[in-house]
């Protein structure tokens, strides 16, 4: 086994709202052995005074796929050029000092093989594999011209590609939840609510009925994983709960009512920071900025509401077809600290999305802790220059104030 010693840094746990006092942390092979007096010698010994060391940060809504490409070419692009460019996308996110990612939405299964393969850099991947959707979902990319599918004979492009799965009726939800299992999903992702990005479904709209959320439910279950679902409406967001759904991603549009049920049924809501920018809406058609405005100015409502109602909050940046405003990961981050002061945001990425990835049970493909700085928890650690509980804008220029990005006991990254 090999050790690493940090020497004299001041410890983020993941848990607390304070850092530590200056001390070591030692890690052996892939586990953090010691945090606090250090004498053993390491074969490797970095000097961390200035710093702060912190558990690697999670993004809860992630698409590693989706976020290089845009529309046009997710309906073109040859399949294995996707997956070259999200291979180099994994790199740039694992170097923003994102060790894990959810992703809820795309072909990733490859992507998350070379990784954990050593083929690539990359952070570790909770997959969902395809987006399951109604006809006229918010995960049918169709035109009007390839209707009815019947006509056409075959699959649409994407979903071909395995970024979506339309699926109609019990039965067919049924078929595409057990699909994305067998592939490797370690939870399922399901359109049960109008989108902001997609042509053909309102924003307004609720998404399949009842039996058909349960049959994915059931289908997850079965395999002791859960279903999270995008959905942004009182009616959509009632409905995935009574059928069982265990997350809300989105939710900008809720009522009171409606969050305190998420509290009652304990239903996690990754929320998302969503804010009035030209960054984030550049790429939209008029249609679709009308209806990014409403999730925007919402987003302030759904932070007090969570925090009013204590939902269980989960935290991710949910980027689509911009490989530019991905680079911006770490300042979306940082703008978050609007809503959630710097110690609860923190906490937000890294323990508390933890323990929503946990949540996929015996799915789970990398056993251990993670969001933890203490002792057997898996060695996903960050070296920052300087303090994120007083400045969260030291997470968001990664180029230069992340000295040490460890994954799993391997150093990525040192510029010390």
């Amino acid at each position: 086994m090999s050790t690493i010693r940090f020497r004299d840094v001041r410890v983020f746990t993941g848990t607390g709202d304070r850092l530590s006092e200056p001390c070591d942390v030692l890690i052996r092979d892939n586990r953090i052995d010691r945090i606090g007096s250090v004498e053993e010698q390491a074969d490797q010994e970095i000097d961390g005074r200035g710093h702060t060391l912190m558990p690697g940060m999670i993004d809860a809504h992630y698409h590693m796929v989706f976020s290089t490409l845009s529309v046009p070419e997710l309906m073109t692009v040859d399949a294995s050029y996707g997956g070259i460019r999200s291979a180099l996308a994994a790199k740039d996110t694992l170097l923003r000092g994102f060790t894990t990612v959810r992703d809820l939405g795309g072909p990733v299964f490859g992507t998350k093989r070379a990784i954990d393969e050593g083929l690539v850099e990359g952070p570790r991947i909770y997959p969902s594999g395809a987006m399951i959707s109604q006809t006229s979902g918010h995960g049918d990319f169709r035109t009007e011209h390839e209707l009815p599918r019947g006509v056409c004979g075959h699959y649409s492009h994407i979903e071909l590609m395995g970024g979506a799965a339309i699926a109609d009726g019990e039965a067919e939800v049924l078929r595409a939840a057990r699909e994305q299992l067998m592939k490797g999903a370690t939870q399922i992702k399901v359109m049960a609510g109008g989108g902001v990005a997609s042509a053909h479904d309102p924003l307004d709209v609720t998404q399949y009925t009842e039996p058909e959320l349960r049959a994915a439910v059931e289908a997850a279950a079965n395999w002791g994983t859960y279903v999270t679902v995008h959905a942004y409406t009182d009616r959509a967001v009632q409905q995935a709960i009574r059928a069982g759904v265990r997350c809300i991603e989105h939710g900008q549009l809720l009522g009171e009512d409606t969050v305190t049920m998420m509290a009652e049924h304990d239903v996690w809501w990754s929320l998302q920071p969503f804010l009035s920018s030209d960054t984030q809406t550049n790429k939209l058609n008029p249609a679709q900025r009308a209806k990014y405005a409403l999730v925007a100015e919402g987003t302030d409502r759904a932070f007090a509401l969570a925090a009013k109602h204590g939902v269980k909050l989960a935290w991710g940046t949910d980027i689509l077809f911009d490989p530019k405003l991905a680079e911006a990961q770490g300042t979306l981050l940082a703008a978050t600290g609007r809503w959630l002061d710097p110690a609860h945001l923190l906490r937000t990425i890294t323990s508390a999305n933890a323990e929503l990835l946990a949540m996929c049970g015996e799915r789970n493909p990398y056993p251990g802790k993670l969001g933890v700085i203490e002792p057997d928890a898996l060695a996903d650690v960050l070296l920052v220059r300087g303090n994120p509980l007083e400045d969260l804008t030291v997470l968001s220029t990664p180029e230069t104030t992340l000295s040490v990005i460890m994954k799993d006991g391997r150093i990525h990254k040192n510029t010390l």
